[in-house]
């Protein structure tokens, strides 16, 4: 492996499901040393979430263990024994970055709270990922994803404009969460290289998911409106929806004016692009409903392949809508290598988006089996004896 950016980092990783271990990847995917620590015999509930499932009978763990847990080492550790927190507590002096997600109060009860570890590490990040934070009303409620979307407004704004609200397809709440936290955590690194000076860091789902409604939350609190449910339509902008074709359905992205000229030309009418209720987007939101209907009347004359390779032909958006197995197998999926050999078996995954041209993240470790690094971690990093590490084993501490 050439040098990575993060090499030379440790971070110990106390989360688990989603948010927190896709962010310590992140890190692990620059080079950071990663060590997650789980509990003996359980380990990350993940592991289990299958089918499917990578690897042999004995060993498997889940896909979706798998999706957020490369280029890691596992340990196990009982944080509930005081000899399994003492250990946690050596592993903390050498690491520039802890993250957790426990419920608010327990790594405090573990004595593995920031405040406890700043003493002995004062150049420590220490990353706390929950589902509303550290603070406010809602602060000891537990937060997954779903319940997250539901009381950011966000499915209130998904789904069709006469149904019911619906959660997104992905756990975007979760995801989000980790791309603040990663680089919440790349700032406080970079303040406590040049100071010496770690810092606590608060991140919620809450605040995340509330963060990424964006345009749709900046319009409520300019107009004092609520927000609808467009469907597949654009609160801001249209055309920007999808459409039937003749034979299946696709996307059209009209984000101004000239690009709606273009789409006026290759349907055959560019007269609708100096029409006064259509020239503007404005004038377009204003009669939403007559343009679409003029725009559906012509697209379902011809396939989804002509309509979107002469829109694409004039610069104006438009795509097929695929399936997750389609794009997956898409030439330019395998073109960018954004599909790479797991580790186990022939299982595979997907790769970092993160191109970088001189320090491109690498697949270097596969996900780890439960513990499967307990022995090395304790040996090389504490220097704790193979007949210690038999007696922890006996004892139910790792």
């Amino acid at each position: 492996m050439s040098a990575l950016p993060f090499q030379g980092i440790r971070v110990l990783d106390f989360t688990r499901v989603l948010a927190g271990p896709f962010c310590s990847m992140m890190l692990a995917d620059l080079g950071a040393d990663v060590i997650k620590i789980e509990a003996p015999l359980i380990g990350d509930e993940t592991r289990d979430w299958g089918a499917p499932w990578v690897g042999e009978a004995r060993e498997r763990i889940s896909a979706y263990f798998a999706c957020v847990n490369r280029n890691k080492r596992s340990i196990t550790l009982n944080l509930k024994h005081p000899t399994g927190q003492h250990i946690a507590k050596q592993l903390t002096k050498t690491s520039h970055i802890i993250i957790e997600n426990f419920k608010i109060g327990q790594m405090a009860g573990f004595g593995l709270d920031y405040a406890s570890l700043a003493l002995d590490n004062p150049a420590l990040v220490y990353c706390s990922i929950t589902g509303f934070g550290q603070t406010g009303d809602y602060r000891q409620r537990p937060g997954y994803d779903f319940v997250i979307q539901a009381m950011t407004g966000l499915m209130a704004i998904t789904g069709e404009k006469d149904g019911e609200p619906h959660k997104v397809g992905v756990a975007v709440a979760d995801v989000f969460t980790a791309l603040f936290a990663c680089n919440a955590i790349q700032a406080a690194l970079r303040y406590a290289e040049k100071t010496g000076i770690g810092q606590y860091i608060d991140m919620s789902l809450y605040d995340s998911q509330l963060v990424t409604l964006v345009n749709v939350a900046s319009n409520v609190l300019v107009s004092g409106k609520d927000a609808s449910r467009y469907g597949n339509q654009h609160a801001n902008i249209v055309p920007y929806q999808t459409f039937k074709a003749s034979d299946g359905d696709f996307v059209v992205a009209v984000g101004n004016d000239r690009q709606f000229g273009a789409l006026c030309a290759v349907i055959g009418y560019p007269q609708l692009a100096t029409d006064e209720r259509f020239s503007t987007n404005p004038a377009r939101l204003a009669n939403r409903d007559a343009l679409i209907r003029l725009l559906s009347d012509i697209f379902i004359t011809q396939p989804v392949g002509h309509w979107v390779m002469s829109l694409l032909a004039v610069d104006v958006p438009a795509g097929e809508i695929y399936t997750v197995q389609q794009a997956l197998h898409l030439p330019h999926t395998h073109q960018r290598e954004m599909v790479v050999p797991m580790g186990i078996g022939d299982a595979m995954m997907l790769a970092s988006p993160m191109h970088l041209r001189h320090t491109p993240p690498a697949v270097y470790l596969p996900p780890p089996r439960l513990g499967e690094h307990t022995e090395q971690i304790l040996l090389d990093e504490l220097g704790i004896s193979s007949d210690e590490i038999a007696n922890l084993r006996q004892r139910g501490i790792i």
